[in-house]
């Protein structure tokens, strides 16, 4: 079974990489116990709704293999997966985000996306005097033409060489938020997860 740790230098499924269903299928309970205690460490939850899940080529890979495990479509799927999934990737001078606004009750949940629109186009991290701007996955629009945002946003952060090594010093104080009028929550990351996320920057 491919280990976690070697998944991580790795910055593209190609097909080679992706596993018969019947061999994913007998390994799949531990798998995804694995994969739960590793995004444990790649979550940042932020005001009362969102919560950012830090992608990477392990948590891709999983989603992927899930996904052909679920839907079984075949090799016309797996290629539809890849071209899905690839570009969520960190390519070794980003950090890759989705981030979900969950909120259980569907009345309140429309109210609040609805106010929230663009929200896609605020997301930033700041850390050691400088402000990465997210920038949003281009494969569609997040937010309709009235306004609502998406319950689910996917978000690039863009280093130089100068800011991927301030990241990455141990203790480095990095906050996480919103720049949204009607949503201008932020949080630190815990130093746990910003050692994790600085593999991601390697």
């Amino acid at each position: 079974m491919m280990e976690l740790d070697t998944m991580s230098a790795k910055r593209e499924i190609t097909r080679d990489d992706i596993l018969d269903m019947e061999a994913y299928g007998a390994s799949r309970k531990e798998r995804r116990v694995e994969m739960v205690a590793r995004k444990k460490n790649r979550r940042v939850d932020v005001g009362p709704h969102a919560t950012a899940y830090f992608e990477c080529y392990a948590t891709m890979w999983h989603q992927v293999h899930e996904m052909l495990f679920i839907e079984r479509g075949g090799e016309e799927q797996i290629e539809d997966e890849l071209r899905a999934y690839n570009p969520m990737i960190p390519n070794g001078r980003e950090l890759v985000t989705t981030i979900m606004f969950e909120i259980d009750d569907p009345v309140r949940r429309k109210m609040v996306l609805s106010k929230i629109g663009g929200i896609e186009e605020t997301v930033f991290l700041k850390f050691a005097g400088e402000t990465i701007t997210g920038e949003p996955e281009t494969d569609l629009d997040r937010t309709t033409a009235d306004g609502k945002a998406s319950s689910v946003q996917f978000v690039h952060f863009p280093f130089t060489d100068d800011q991927a090594a301030k990241f990455s010093q141990a203790g480095a104080e990095v906050t996480f938020g919103f720049g949204h009028p009607e949503y201008g929550h932020m949080t630190l990351i815990p130093e746990v997860v910003r050692a994790e996320l600085a593999g991601d920057l390697d």
